[in-house]
Order: C-alpha cells, then structure tokens, then sequence
C-alpha cells in the first residue's frame, strides 16, 4: 500500500523511480546529468522556491511570499504587532477571515470586536475582509488566490494548497509580521520528498483513507519532518482537484514544512471554474529528478481507515478495528489513562461494544479537510434514502464556504441530508478546534476533520471531563450513520455513485467580501474592543539567566493545544495577558501560579530588592562557579518537554510563556521548526539538550554569559543546576539560528527588534 523508500531516489519522466545505488547514466534521460545537486534541481518544489528567493544564495533561502491569510484568533496580534513595530499599509495581499471566533460565546462581544477590527485594519491598510460564516480560512484561499507557481504564508498550520500548485506554509504571526514589515522568511533549503502516486482510488475510498494512512506512515519515524512533500506520479490524475485538496490539507500532520502537486487538466479546470483560469501552469519535475525520500502510494490498495485517539498517525484499517475491537480499544485505553493521571478523569471506550461492534455517539464533517463539496456529496449517496435513527448518534454537517452550500443547496443535497436527520451549518472551524460539537463526557466521535489530538474537541480534563475523537472520512461516517452509529465502512455504498459536477456561484463573496488590497486609506481609524491590548513591554535580554523549572512534561510528544489551549481560549486570544492565564491549563494547571511567582522576584530584583529565595541560589553557585554580578543575571521562569510543538502554528503557545516572564524552552527536539520560530520570535532562547533532563519543578539552571554567546558558537553551552544545595553541570545547545534569530533574541522579542531598527 505504502513503500518508504531507505534513502533517496532518481524520478525519470515522472514516472520511473530509481533508488540513488541503481541509478546509473544510461537510464538517465539524453541530455541530463546524474549528479544529485544538479538533478535536484529538477523538482517542483526547487523552481518555486528559486522563484521566491530573493537571496544570493541557493542554500539560505530569503522567501518573499504573494499573498497572505490569517483568521480571527490570529490577526488582531499579528497586526497589533506589525503596527507597533512601525508597518504603515499591507505590502501584499493579506486575508482576514472570520472563521474561528464565529460561534464561540464566550466574553460577550469581545469576539464581534475582533471581527470590527478586523474590518477597520483592512481598510486602514489595504486588506481583504472575508465576514463571519462565509468560509473556512482555506477553502476561501483555494477558491481565489491559490494558484500554480505561487507561495502563501498563513497564521494557521494547515496552510496548504499544494493541490493547486502552490507551495503554501502554516507558520507563527511573527513570520507573517516580518512580511509585512517587508522582511524575509528565513530557511535553510528543504529536502524534498517525493510521493509518487500509482493507481487510483476504490469508490469508498475519500481522501481521508488517503491522508490518514500517509499521517500513519510517516509521522512517528519522522520521514518528512520540516521537508516538502512533492506529489507526482500517474495517481495524480485519478483525483479531482477537490479530491486532492482533501488530501493535501492533512500534509500538516506529518509535521513537513510544506506540499506541492504536478498539476494537469484538472487543475486548469477547477481555476476555470473559480474565474482564474489565466492562473494555470502546468507544474512537473524535469526528465530527471533528484528527491531526498520517497514514499510510494498504491492507491488502489488503500481501503476506509480510522485514525483512533489520540493523534491522526494512530491510523487502522475499518476492517482492522472491526476484526479486532476488543484488543486495540483497550490498549487505547491504557495510552489515554496514562496521558492522564487526573483520577478525576473517567475513560471507558470498551463499554461502547456490543455484539463485537463499536458503537459511536458524533459524526462531524467539517472544515478545510471535510466541508468540501465532493466529501459533503459523498456523504449525502450514502443517506438519501436512510434517514438517522432517533438513538444518541448525531451527524453535523459545515460546508466549507457559502459558494459550496449554495450549490448544494440549489442541487437539493441539503435538503436530502436535513430530511435523513443530519444538522447543516455554516462555514466554521469550530469542530476542528475544539468550540463547536463537544461531544458528551465519555462519548466517541468520529470526525472528517484535521486533528483529534487530546481535548482538541473541546472537553476538558481539568473538569474531570473527557471524550475520544477518532478520524475518518466523510464517506465511512455517512455509512456508520445509515448503521446507526455502529462503526462502517464505507465498501459497498459507492459502486454505482457519479459525483454530480459543481458549479461553482461567486455572489456571495462579491457581496460580501471587501478586497481593499492597495485602497488602504491612513485616515481610518482603527476600532478597538475593550478587550484588545496591546503587547506588554519586553526586556532585552541580560548577559547571564537564571532559570526556574516551572514544568517539566514527558510525553513523547507535547502539542500545541497542551501548551496553550484552543476552543474554549480562542476569544481571549486579543488580550495577551487575560489568554496567558490558560497557558499549559489542560497538561500543567499549576504551572501558571509558577510562572508568575518567578516573574514576581524578577521584577523586585530589577527594583533593587534581591529575594531571600534568590540570594540563596546566588550563594549556593557562587560556591561552585566564582562570584556572580547579580544586577546582569535575569531571572525567568522556563519550561522542559521532550518534544513539544506538535500541531498548530499558533504563536500564543510561545507567547503566553513570555508574557508571563519565560525565557526558555528546553527539550531534546522541537516537533515543528514553526513552535521554534515561535519561541525565538517571542524573545526565549530554544535550548536543546542531549541527556536526560536531571533537573525538577522547582530547581533553577543559571546560564552564564548566554547573550554574549548568541554571537559566537552554540553548539555546547555550559549551564548549571542548583537542586537544594547542590550544583551540577549540564550542557545545552541552540542548533543554527540565523543572524536575525540571534538579534531577536538579544532584543527581547521581535517586536523589540523591529523598533530598534
């Protein structure tokens, strides 16, 4: 079904792959030259990001993007922080859409505030409003500005429309700051991994079956972490684009940097379709190619799969979980109990079995991944003539943006699926990220959505609350509905199914959306909420730190929704300090108070008055390590996680630890460069360490010297424990940071940096 690859390959024409030790010159196409770094340079993904580079070098990439998106729980920060760091208009193209603070009804009108001021900040400096409920962030993307060629930068982490031919990146606010300051995003030059698709899909197959059984395959072994995914090979052409862009969309879980496809007549079409057919360029590598893995894809060999809580790479076959129900609940079980040691938390997945059968209680189709038209259709062959029962299983139902469900509309699908008892709403994200749909406490749902990390539904543990989210596509969910809820696949429901072709109806983004990209006007003011701030004041950062553990996490893997809740925090995401309070709420809950009582003794040591607390730390290393000058020692507070970062590119995950007076994350690995370019936007350093973490919550670690460091080597940086009355040696590291990186964080925070230029 899936071959990995041990090591690079040779693609000839698009369609002969040669492992690099079979390659040799007489297979090669007339005319090229076998040697890797010129072959490649036959990839899609080099001539895009040649293309964008504005530096001199074909190894240090300088990227300046066409166009950018943001949603409501990012784009008031990213604009409160470019405007404090002195942006005057929108150098690009740059779309604020409303799709995540929608129905959250928390805080009264601090969510509709966030949208005004959203508008205003269009107008001001030349933006593209797209309202509330019109679409998903990036289904609205893929309509009208996705195209072949092209590179997007997004604050979301699903930012991907390589489907369409666009190299697009989910990245933190801060490096969407820097372009519209006019900067550069900054990388190294990717490896490039191929995916070559042969054969097509069986009928009940969607592209979540696709999508979750390459998340399984590669996420754990980390075969194409920070690579682009290059999609090429004859499969291509088996799917729609929609089709594609189902698939594409979940590239973001296998924690790669970005994706891209070879585009063909299809592709032409679908921009046709959306009115920018001039858009199309046919995108395949060259006769020869050179790729740094590759992953070959049978798809004709993929059957319906679940991904089972609490990750999408924990992936199954249907039949698989079918066959052995018993055995694998329980095992899921056990990783969920142990993920939490709450007692307060009840799990009980086996007591959904009955007669060898799981029984779920939620269906959700929704989303950038679910809502679009070929999964919804899809959905609505399979219930057309089976209504629900009138048990506990529901089914909702949010196509991804108004011009989808007008047409659904006028095709009568809607009305099909209303009257078989599934719930149609609007264009949200709501199920994807945990604020809309939250299942009952110890309930099973079974979603066509992106993630189903822990509580990313929205339950929350800390109430002694919990429920499952598996994923699955549209299709297996429309089938285990017609069942009553008794987990299906989706086989045998689509011998006979034509998807009905789409048409697609601009009105409603015409008179709706405002597109003021260069019609910025400075004379309009922007409007503020009372629940908007502005970003509290950083300090530079000192010659030497103090560091106290306030959490140490070992997990394999820490996410993202771990470290700063989605859901439920989502309307506080324009108040730095008020969202601060949640920071690590569902993994840590006292890491909080922690945090602000080390931020405490920082500020009574810059007014002068040295803590007992402190001055017995000060005592204890200098015994070890020669005397200290105190009044240059910054203190912070610092979090240890083996891996942390994994998901969203959210960048309050690093931001809430600064506001409350963070310094440091410390681990053996980052699971996304996005969280690290997160950390050092917000002013902390990125330690990494090799050997176990010897240290507890409570213990300081003194780095000296560390800002004069940033300048030189940071392979092997000297740092000291204080544990009680002992001091013990450890040795951190910081892997390459740009010269940028480095000054950023010596400024403080990007913020600080940008003023000082």
């Amino acid at each position: 079904m899936i071959k990995l690859y041990d090591g690079g390959a040779y693609v000839i024409n698009g369609s002969r792959i040669v492992p690099e030790p079979e390659m040799t010159a007489e297979q090669a196409p007339a005319g090229t030259d076998i040697e890797k770094e010129e072959a490649r340079k036959g990839t899609i993904a080099h001539a895009i990001l040649m293309s964008h580079n504005t530096s001199d070098s074909t190894e240090r990439l300088k990227i300046k993007f066409d166009a950018m998106a943001s949603h409501d729980i990012t784009f008031v920060g990213i604009i409160q922080t470019a405007r404090a760091s002195g942006m005057e208009r929108f150098p690009l193209p740059y779309v604020l859409t409303n799709c995540h603070n929608s129905l959250c009804a928390v805080g009264g009108t601090i969510n509709e505030d966030d949208h005004v001021f959203g508008l205003s900040a269009a107008r001001k400096y030349g933006g593209i409003f797209v309202p509330p409920h019109l679409a998903v962030i990036h289904q609205f993307m893929r309509e009208k500005f996705a195209a072949c060629g092209k590179m997007i930068l997004g604050s979301d982490s699903h930012t991907r429309y390589g489907a369409l031919g666009t190299m697009a990146m989910g990245e933190g606010g801060g490096e969407l700051v820097k372009q519209l300051l006019c900067d550069t995003y900054d990388i190294s030059y990717p490896g490039v991994v191929g995916v070559y698709l042969d054969g097509a899909p069986n009928p009940a197959v969607g592209p979540h079956d696709i999508a979750i059984a390459l998340v399984g395959a590669v996420f754990k072994n980390g075969y194409v972490k920070n690579k682009v995914m290059e999609f090429i090979g004859p499969g291509v052409a088996a799917m729609s684009t929609d089709f594609r862009n189902g698939v594409d969309v979940m590239t973001t879980e296998t924690t790669c940097l970005s994706s891209v496809w070879r585009t063909d007549a299809d592709t032409k079409a679908y921009l046709e379709l959306h009115g920018r057919g001039d858009e199309y360029r046919e995108l395949n590598p060259a006769d020869l190619a050179y790729y740094d893995g590759m992953i070959y894809v049978d798809l004709s060999r993929i059957k319906p799969m679940i991904a089972m809580p609490m990750h999408p790479s924990n992936a199954f076959t249907v039949d698989e979980l079918n066959a052995d129900t018993a055995d694998i609940l329980h095992d899921i079980e056990e990783n969920i109990k142990r993920r939490f040691d709450d007692k307060a938390v009840h799990i009980s997945l086996s007591d959904k079995v009955k007669n060898g059968r799981l029984h779920v209680q939620q269906g959700v189709i929704a989303g950038c991944a679910g809502g679009n038209y070929t999964n919804i259709m899809a959905a609505a062959h399979v219930l057309r003539h089976v209504g629900l029962t009138n048990d506990v299983f529901t089914l909702d139902l949010y196509p991804s943006s108004q011009p989808v469900c007008l047409d659904l509309l006028r095709k009568g699908t809607v009305a099909d699926l209303v009257a078989a008892g599934a719930v149609m709403k609007t264009a949200f994200c709501g199920p994807c990220f945990g604020a809309g749909d939250t299942p009952a406490n110890n309930a099973i749902s079974i979603r066509h959505t992106t993630r189903n990390f822990p509580n990313r539904e929205g339950s929350k543990p800390g109430s002694g609350q919990f429920s499952a989210v598996a994923l699955m596509d549209a299709r297996s969910i429309a089938a285990t509905a017609a069942n009553g809820g008794v987990l299906t696949s989706a086989e045998g429901y689509f011998d006979d199914y034509k998807e009905p072709v789409y048409d697609y109806d601009d009105s409603p983004y015409a008179n709706r959306v405002y597109y003021g990209y260069n019609k910025g006007d400075d004379r309009i003011p922007l409007v503020y909420g009372p629940n908007i701030k502005d970003w509290p004041e950083q300090e530079v950062l000192a010659d030497s730190i103090l560091l106290k553990v306030c959490s140490k996490i070992l997990d394999p893997v820490t996410t993202t929704d771990e470290l700063i809740p989605s859901g439920e925090t989502s309307s506080y995401r324009s108040n730095p300090l008020a969202l601060a309070e949640f920071t690590l709420s569902r993994r840590d809950p006292d890491y909080v108070g922690r945090a602000k009582a080390v931020r405490e003794l920082e500020d009574k040591r810059r007014a002068g008055d040295l803590d007992d607390e402190l001055a017995a730390v000060y005592d204890i290393l200098e015994k070890k390590v020669g005397r200290l000058d105190r009044a240059t020692v910054e203190v912070g507070s610092m979090i240890y996680c083996i891996k942390p970062g994994d998901g969203s590119a959210r960048e309050q995950a690093a931001s809430c630890q600064r506001v409350l007076g963070g310094l440091a994350n410390i681990c053996r690995e980052y699971a996304t460069k996005r969280y690290r370019s997160n950390v050092i936007n917000w002013g902390m350093l990125p330690f990494q360490m090799k050997e176990d973490a010897n240290f507890s919550v409570g213990d300081y670690i003194y780095v000296p010297h560390v800002r004069s460091i940033l300048n030189g080597n940071t392979d092997d940086i000297a740092a000291y424990v204080v544990s009680g009355g002992d001091v013990s040696k450890i040795s951190l590291y910081i892997t390459a940071l740009t010269a940028e990186e480095r000054q950023i964080i010596q400024a403080g925070c990007l913020i600080n940096f940008n003023r000082s230029r």
